[in-house]
């Protein structure tokens, strides 16, 4: 006879069971548990192809400004590295607080990468190349990606309610139109002859401040990662605090409870795609008007899509985006040097996004292995019985 109650096991195992099968705490495990299997699965694969995980993963940390490089170019510096990881990081965050509005309203908005270039394309052709001066530019740049997303995401919606097209379809249709519409555009009136993409834009309506002098390195200041932080806590308070946000989790919970409950379905829908929308044009204009200063005709960027990654590897949560989207961002920041110091090609790096997204497609399916595992434990605890 037993004295302690033990369903399941001690130690790392058994804590990660049980936090695994804990509704507060499975929002922090899953995510953990799939980095895990994910760096295990990475490691694997990189055996296989005969080369060392470690190096390789030093070589995605160094990429992005997190380890010294060996060798520095001029002008260049860990800190140049790292404000560039930024800039990139800002539009990343960004694009999946948008999957998360929508995902929360019971929506899915794959249309991200569309929303982005046409907030882009839309910021450079009226502000980028408008000459104004940075304290009219910037702000406008950002107005212009609010205005241009927003009303991609709410036709987006429309379509879902008034006449029940599913918004993967027409979000899907989106991103082709905005691309082609934009590629012609482009190819017509507003080509770099030299480059083949987009004219750059003024310095002015950049959303970096660039030329930054420190010590030996030119720094670059992206502006956009101050407005995705901020933006984190906005969408939080958003969905936790405001009626709008409650009722557009009551939608995407049950649409037909939330509408006996009073809420208005149509409404909340249109919002909730016009929201993602907005957020899909603020990670466009720090991508194109930001980290990049042109767009390449007929290419949607990828990012896009590894929002979803993040959003779903941050457990649909605005604060958990903040850490999966650093996470993911190494992946595909670091992925240019990993290659060229280790020799394995960049789109790795894509691959490891890919495995990381389906272990976190899988948080349901781990609670419900954790859970069968403690009642397994706490049957066979009954029958030699332990007290």
């Amino acid at each position: 006879m037993k004295a302690k109650n033990q369903t399941t096991p001690n130690g790392l195992i058994g804590k990660m069971i049980n936090a695994l099968d804990d509704e507060r705490l499975s929002q922090f495990a899953i995510p953990i548990v799939s980095i895990i299997l994910t760096i295990i699965a990475a490691s694997v694969l990189l055996l296989v192809l005969g080369k060392n995980p470690i190096t390789a993963m030093n070589g995605f940390l160094r990429g992005s400004g997190f380890m010294m490089k060996p060798l520095y170019a001029g002008g260049q510096s860990m800190l140049t590295d790292f404000l560039s990881f930024l800039g990139i990081l800002a539009p990343m965050l960004l694009a999946a607080l948008g999957i998360i509005i929508g995902m929360k309203s019971g929506m899915f908005n794959i249309g991200m990468a569309g929303q982005m270039l046409a907030a882009g394309f839309i910021a450079t052709v009226f502000v980028g190349y408008s000459g104004l001066n940075a304290y009219i530019a910037k702000p406008l740049v950002i107005l212009v990606g609010i205005t241009a997303g927003g009303l991609i995401g709410a036709t987006i919606g429309f379509l879902k309610y008034r006449f029940n097209i599913h918004e993967v379809v027409s979000s899907i249709m989106f991103n082709y139109i905005t691309s082609y519409i934009v590629a012609f555009f482009i190819n017509t009136y507003y080509k770099d002859i030299i480059t083949r993409s987009s004219r750059i834009c003024s310095p002015a309506s950049r959303l970096s401040i660039t030329g930054i002098a420190w010590g030996s390195s030119k720094l670059t200041l992206p502006l956009g990662i101050i407005l995705a932080i901020a933006s984190v806590f906005l969408v939080k308070f958003l969905l936790d605090r405001t009626v709008i946000g409650f009722e557009m989790k009551a939608v995407g919970l049950n649409r037909d409870c939330a509408k006996y409950a009073g809420v208005n379905v149509g409404k909340s829908i249109v919002l909730a795609m016009a929201l993602s929308g907005v957020f899909g044009g603020l990670a466009g204009v720090t991508y194109y008007v930001g980290y990049f200063n042109s767009i390449v005709p007929k290419e949607l960027a990828s990012l896009g899509y590894d929002s979803i990654a993040v959003a779903l590897l941050g457990n649909i949560s605005p604060i958990g985006a903040i850490f999966s989207s650093i996470l993911i961002t190494i992946f595909q920041k670091g992925s240019i040097y990993m290659s060229s110091t280790v020799g394995v090609p960049k789109e790795i790096a894509s691959v490891i996004t890919g495995i990381l997204l389906l272990f976190s497609a899988c948080g349901t399916y781990m609670r419900y292995l954790a859970r069968r595992q403690r009642e397994r434990l706490a049957e066979k605890a009954k029958k030699e019985g332990v007290q």
